[in-house]
């Protein structure tokens, strides 16, 4: 199995379990970019193929537990040099801007349960729609940032398979 395979199967679904645990889009990018660093240094170690979304899940969630262990250190971090912070999360730049840019019925179940953590029947009941409205709803904002994540930042693949380079993002490529 190659990286961009896992990234293709497990990245929404991933960035979204990482978002739902700290509720916060900046430290998420950054758990989410850890995470697919390990994913590709350790990848010879993934013997069993049928096992690859149990073990890129325990490496996310063992990327969790360290950021809530040093989540001072994060702060810290974070607070002292924005800019940088900003620059290593540079090839995630667009997914704020497409949770932004999602038909307002959309955003606001997404916002409500990732980012704020509340769960659906809770939704429900906040804006005064059904549960399985919801429920489609946020399958359906995922879906559309799929597509827009899939399209917009692309990344070369170098002669051995392997993700190489920054991602060739259209519009990162164009502001920068």
């Amino acid at each position: 199995m190659e990286t961009q395979n896992i990234w293709n199967n497990f990245n929404e679904e991933l960035y979204f379990f990482i978002l739902k645990k700290v509720k916060n889009k900046a430290i998420t990018n950054d758990i989410f970019q850890n995470t697919f660093l390990k994913i590709h240094k350790n990848l010879p170690q993934l013997k069993a193929e049928e096992k690859a979304r149990a073990w890129v899940f325990q490496i996310a969630r063992n990327e969790i537990a360290d950021y809530f262990r040093k989540e001072s250190v994060y702060v810290e971090k974070l607070s002292i040099n924005k800019e940088v912070s900003s620059q290593e999360l540079e090839h995630f730049c667009c997914f704020d801007k497409f949770i932004n840019e999602l038909p307002h019925i959309y955003k606001e179940v997404i916002e409500l349960a990732y980012i704020e953590g509340k769960k659906q029947k809770e939704i429900a009941e906040q804006i005064n729609i059904s549960l399985e409205n919801v429920k489609a709803r946020i399958r359906r904002a995922k879906s559309i940032l799929k597509k827009r994540f899939n399209e917009c930042c692309k990344y070369e693949i170098g002669e051995n398979g392997k993700l190489t380079g920054p991602s060739n993002c259209a519009i990162c490529d164009t502001t920068t």
